[in-house]
């Protein structure tokens, strides 16, 4: 990524609300495994953690208690003063190992869905695509798409969302160098805001002043 298209990846949006993410007291297993134990986590305005460990640790399963998609054995997790899976709607963008993608539909009827799901203007589509350099592939269909560019859009899709917590799950993974930097950028233009960002992930991402929690050692 060059100095000018990093640039144009960080547009001047509003500041999020303040938000804070409490984790007490946290139980979570599959099947017989415990993966988590009395795990406690506080993530404020402009932070970021990433989840590390090998397969089978919790980096997911974490991430979907975090959402409200699974039910945790024990504790509390909190959004503000609120249950997050009471806040979740209006809060957390998920982005899962799926992008979302039929093999027959383009960026453009993808993203249209999801800004007119989120009530975002399409207008931020294109925007979107840009800070992710796919603009080009707008009318192109998912099944002619790489991996990597099929990542990208579902990057775009977290973008429009316009939610303060990200939650990722190996948001890098099928990105080269060129698309790790644009997931970087988006970040800290995200982390500007404000905005909260929880990654789980087996590659290295320099993402300044984030925290780690190796789940296979808690």
């Amino acid at each position: 990524m060059t100095s000018a298209s990093l640039s144009r990846t960080v547009t001047p949006a509003p500041k999020f609300p303040d938000l804070r993410l409490s984790v007490s007291d946290l139980g979570l297993s599959r099947g017989d495994m415990v993966l988590a134990r009395d795990l406690g986590l506080a993530l404020g305005p402009g932070e970021a953690l990433l989840l590390t460990g090998r397969n089978g640790t919790g980096k997911t399963s974490l991430l979907r208690a975090l959402a409200g998609f699974i039910e945790p054995d024990t504790g509390a997790i909190r959004l503000n003063d609120e249950p997050a899976a009471l806040a979740a709607a209006d809060t957390i963008a998920w982005l899962g190992h799926a992008d979302g993608l039929k093999p027959g539909e383009t960026p453009r009827s993808a993203l249209r869905f999801w800004a007119d799901l989120y009530g975002q203007p399409r207008t931020a589509i294109m925007p979107a695509l840009r800070a992710l350099e796919i603009d080009h592939l707008i009318d192109r269909p998912a099944a002619r798409l790489s991996r990597g560019q099929q990542r990208r859009c579902g990057l775009a899709r977290i973008v429009l969302a316009h939610r303060p917590l990200w939650l990722l799950d190996e948001p890098a993974g099928p990105l080269d160098a060129e698309g790790r930097a644009c997931l970087a950028a988006l970040v800290a233009s995200h982390r500007a805001r404000g905005g909260l960002v929880i990654a789980a992930t087996h590659q290295p991402l320099d993402w300044p002043d984030a925290r780690s929690l190796d789940m296979g050692a808690i």
